[in-house]
């Protein structure tokens, strides 16, 4: 679920970082630069794990702050296809379900991927397994265990914040990061029915 990938970059010191230690500056504007961003097939950054080293900084005419090359390791969480997860419904569609982690939300689960016989229920705007004579009902805040089908990447190009149509069309765009799972096999679904 979490890997360390291996990243080197060109981190401006702006000249208020000037009175820290140089490896504790660097550790903040690391953070600060990739912690909670998708970056296009590696995954979410989560935070630095390391720096590995760092080279001599330089400076450019008419700007105060020095850039460093770095090289640095992030734990990145990227789950491989198989994985078994385990999340919570945050919402019921008739195209499957919506799933949230403490620290990530982008997971669905299509229809087709869920178990054979589920039914969606729009009045309750809830999923019901019918397993022979007994009802699973799949709600939103239950617990549900997944495995992972595929990953979704998307890249944006950036745009300039100004037209409230702008500011619409990013909400509806895709996640920059997106994982499709499926609940077919014996254990997956909601943790109570198997307990």
């Amino acid at each position: 679920m979490f890997n360390l990938t291996k990243i080197s970059d060109l981190i401006r010191l702006p000249p208020d970082e000037f009175s820290l230690p140089l490896s504790e500056a660097l550790e903040d504007l690391i953070n600060a630069k990739y912690s909670n961003k998708v970056i296009h097939n590696v995954g979410l950054c989560i935070t630095l794990y390391d720096i590995l080293e760092f080279e001599d900084g330089l400076t450019r005419n008419g700007d105060g702050s020095v850039y460093i090359k770095t090289t640095f390791r992030l734990v990145v969480f990227r789950p491989f296809v198989g994985e078994i997860l385990i999340g919570w419904v945050s919402s019921c569609t008739e195209e499957g379900l919506n799933v949230k982690m403490e620290f990530f939300d982008d997971i669905f689960i299509p229809k087709h991927l869920l178990f054979e016989s589920c039914v969606f229920i729009p009045r309750e705007q809830a999923w019901v397994w019918k397993n022979g004579d007994d009802d699973f009902y799949i709600d939103t805040n239950e617990k549900i265990r997944f495995r992972v089908e595929q990953e979704v990447f998307t890249q944006h190009q950036p745009k300039n914040p100004g037209t409230p149509e702008d500011e619409q069309q990013q909400h509806n765009s895709p996640p920059s990061y997106m994982i499709q799972g499926s609940c077919q096999s014996d254990g997956l679904g909601l943790v109570t029915w198997w307990d």
